[in-house]
């Protein structure tokens, strides 16, 4: 624990999207152990009443939820007014919900790709909007999107997720210039392979390499949240992540193709 932030957030609410599973669960408990009161938003309100309910027994913090699918077109805006009628003012936006499609795009049915794309990139970006336009009101704010290793290059058999998250980490870089000036801070999580059930919602087998890649979920939550706390535009989980990014700029992009199709495929 000596290694997760200090507390500074004690008392304002979060709201955590994707929160009923993967690192959506450890960023509520990190959070909820600074006395951060939160707002857990996902699918699967069962598995979510059971969550609010240990953090509110661990940590004597407030915890709503809100069951809602935040692939559907308007669910941001519906969340946004839920809340606004509940009287709670976000002041941490973690904009967690997302997911991932194995195999080639002509493969796989193009209902699913645009499923994915409006949750990745239309809602994330409609809440960073809806609730940053109000943080930048107030001149007070924190919100990190969470985007991946794999938005630093183009990945077969992942084509449209890479993308997906390249936008992210595009977005986030850029609003942490544009709304410093506003007292809101945006930082972007780039997290590499980890243990969060990403391979199975994907459709995907886990080969050797990417399983010796593979991280924790808890200190890439911390990770992010100590960045999002320090006021980082950026930061990539993990060392060997980092070495991984970095190697990018030193090589031709069908090698990183290549190499990416051999971490991933096998």
């Amino acid at each position: 624990m000596s290694k997760e932030p200090m507390n500074s957030f004690a008392g304002k609410w979060a709201l955590i999207t994707g929160a009923s599973s993967g690192l959506g669960l450890d960023f509520a408990d990190l959070l909820a152990a600074q006395k951060v009161n939160l707002v857990l938003a996902a699918r699967r309100r069962e598995s979510m009443e059971k969550l609010a309910a240990d953090l509110r027994r661990k940590f004597g913090v407030d915890v709503l939820v809100e069951a809602i699918d935040l692939a559907a077109p308007g669910a941001a805006s519906h969340l946004k007014s839920s809340l606004d009628a509940r009287s709670v003012t976000i002041d941490i936006l973690l904009n967690n919900a997302g997911y991932g499609l194995h195999g080639a795009l002509l493969d796989t049915p193009i209902e699913r790709t645009t499923d994915m794309i409006q949750l990745n990139i239309t809602t994330l970006t409609e809440l960073t909007y809806l609730f940053g336009r109000d943080m930048a009101a107030r001149r007070s704010g924190h919100i990190l999107l969470v985007a991946s290793l794999m938005a630093f290059q183009a990945v077969p058999s992942y084509a449209a997720y890479a993308a997906t998250k390249a936008y992210v980490l595009a977005l986030g870089e850029a609003l942490h210039d544009e709304l410093r000036s506003h007292g809101v801070v945006v930082t972007t999580l780039c997290p590499g392979h980890t243990a969060t059930g990403f391979d199975a919602a994907a459709g995907a087998a886990t080969t050797a390499l990417l399983r010796l890649l593979t991280m924790k979920p808890r200190p890439v939550a911390a990770s992010g949240v100590r960045a999002l706390m320090e006021g980082k535009a950026m930061v990539i989980a993990g060392l060997a992540n980092k070495m991984a990014a970095f190697s990018n700029r030193l090589t031709p992009r069908s090698m990183q193709r290549a190499t990416l199709k051999r971490i991933v495929d096998g």
